[in-house]
């Protein structure tokens, strides 16, 4: 079965930190640019980074720049987001996808994507 499952979210406290990780069965994440989305209650979807297929490029919106990093393990098939300086302009329901093009030229979901993980920060 093909798929991404994404996890790692949480409830965590202003300024704290969580890495999500977006995991592929039944396909390899190796030809793929990889982005994370999310989407906020009563918000459209807002794309918040991309790695391309070959990590040479990486891409951030610019309210997560600084404190956002967008990684890949291929070896796991999986990528990463390690989120710090957490705000609560940030919770969201934060999902992942393999991007059209493998360059990140696009920021937009492609074949694949997966449910999300939810992303509360609150004191």
């Amino acid at each position: 079965q093909v798929q991404l499952v994404a996890s790692g979210g949480g409830l965590v406290q202003p300024g704290g930190s969580l890495r999500l990780s977006c995991a592929a069965s039944g396909f390899t994440l190796d030809n793929y640019a990889i982005v994370w989305f999310r989407q906020a209650p009563e918000k459209g979807r807002e794309g918040v980074s991309c790695i391309s297929d070959n990590d040479d490029y990486r891409w951030y919106t610019d309210s997560v720049k600084g404190r956002f990093t967008i990684s890949r393990d291929n070896a796991k098939n999986t990528v990463y987001l390690q989120m710090s300086s957490l705000k609560p302009e940030d919770t969201a329901d934060y999902f992942c996808a393999t991007a059209p093009v493998p360059t990140c030229a696009v920021v937009a979901p492609g074949d694949y994507w997966g449910k999300g993980t939810l992303v509360t920060v609150s004191s």
